[in-house]
């Protein structure tokens, strides 16, 4: 039996990491962590937490999880998914307190912090979804920052127009749709490697929007690139909820449609026979083919139902972030929601979860920044990839995709 080493090394780091720094590092000072806002219907006390004692506890689960995980090696077992899960929660809380306490205001607001995480995770829990579509049919999907990136300008330019969120909204499907088909053009019909398509989709995805944005966009930014914005509303009742409320009840129509889509998205791969059929053309398409399903027209059909959701996510950037269109204004989101696919193990709730925590890495580096951590801003700017990295590589082992995928199919 081949045993895979990765997660227990990647464990090992992670706890020696805990022990050095915030164990034995930790600072002597209170991590305190507001739970709620002035004017919130219940107002909590802040939760204030000893930096010190605080460390030594989680690292010491970090050294159990990482023993576990070695006799589990050791024995030919497989560890359990909860384990990844409890490991990187408590790394996350461990360095939480340990840079709160060390900041020169250690004191965050919670509320900020997990629902600005929400907010940057959007457009990466969108693109894992689109991943999540193609992969499940056997289609590589490589381009889905190219079709984050076409969203977000596609809801640009037609809500500049149009003056009309809603008509935006599906300008950005539609530009997340034109990718996909054409990497469904290619990789489908053609049979041109998946990966490559992606990658030359993306290269030209980025370079048509540059230029459009040089030569239109900004020489007409009243008329093409502004665009209105979509603006957060809060269900009345389960806003008032303590913590829960902010993050899930107060958020902006397209908030609302992440959560949504991403129950959709589960239910109908496993609990439909449209999902039945789909994840049997990404396991086994000649099997499935005998049966009497047409592989190449489910992969097309997810292909495009993925770009459009992609879309979707994209527009986040133009609605939501900010009301403009500008270059390049993805920064990678799409590359960050493959390694949450791969995180979630080409599954929508474990895509969901693992888009969460890019999210909050990202945000992390934002809320830290103002409480004046001693932590190197350069540091904290690569910290969205460090976890990235180290997540795929060192908590995942060995992770299987979809049997078929990026292999195009030819019937006879």
């Amino acid at each position: 039996m081949v045993r895979d080493r990765k997660p227990v090394i990647g464990y090992g780091i992670g706890a020696l990491i805990a022990l050095l720094f915030f164990a034995i590092g930790a600072p002597s000072a209170l991590a305190t962590f507001r739970l709620s806002s002035a004017g919130d219907a219940v107002e909590l006390p802040p939760l204030a937490i000893p930096s010190a004692a605080a460390g030594w506890v989680l690292a010491a689960l970090l050294v159990a999880a990482t023993v576990y995980a070695w006799l589990n090696l050791r024995a030919g077992r497989k560890n359990p998914g909860w384990l990844a899960l409890t490991y990187g929660l408590a790394f996350l809380m461990a360095f939480l307190i340990w840079v709160v306490g060390s900041a020169n205001n250690p004191n965050i607001s919670l509320i900020t912090l997990l629902g600005g995480s929400i907010a940057l995770a959007l457009p990466m829990v969108f693109g894992s979804l689109s991943g999540v579509l193609s992969e499940r049919s056997g289609v590589v999907n490589i381009a889905i920052e190219g079709q984050l990136l076409l969203g977000a300008f596609a809801a640009a330019v037609g809500g500049s127009i149009t003056q009309n969120v809603y008509v935006a909204l599906i300008c950005a499907a539609v530009g997340g749709v034109v990718v996909s088909a054409l990497l469904a053009l290619f990789a489908i019909k053609y049979l041109v490697n998946q990966i490559i398509v992606g990658v030359v989709l993306n290269v030209l995805v980025s370079g048509l929007t540059a230029f459009l944005f040089g030569t239109l966009l900004a020489p007409n930014a009243d008329a093409l690139n502004s665009p209105p914005r979509l603006r957060s509303f809060s269900i009345p009742g389960l806003a008032d909820i303590p913590i829960l409320g902010p993050l899930l009840f107060r958020q902006t129509l397209l908030g609302y449609l992440m959560f949504v889509a991403v129950a959709i998205v589960w239910f109908a791969l496993y609990k439909t026979r449209w999902g039945l059929r789909v994840r049997a053309v990404g396991e086994h398409p000649k099997a499935a083919d005998t049966v009497g399903i047409n592989v190449n027209r489910t992969r097309v059909i997810n292909v495009l139902i993925g770009g459009a959701v992609a879309g979707l996510g994209g527009s986040y950037y133009t609605l939501v972030s900010v009301s403009q269109f500008s270059r390049d204004m993805t920064a990678g989101a799409g590359f960050i929601a493959l390694a949450a696919l791969i995180f979630g193990r080409w599954n929508p709730l474990g895509a969901f979860f693992a888009a969460l925590l890019f999210g909050f890495a990202t945000n992390l580096q934002y809320v830290l920044a103002q409480a004046g951590t001693a932590v190197p801003s350069q540091f904290m700017a690569m910290l969205p990839y460090v976890v990235t990295i180290f997540a795929v590589a060192g908590l995942v082992g060995k992770s299987r995709g979809p049997a078929a995928a990026g292999e195009p199919y030819v019937k006879g």
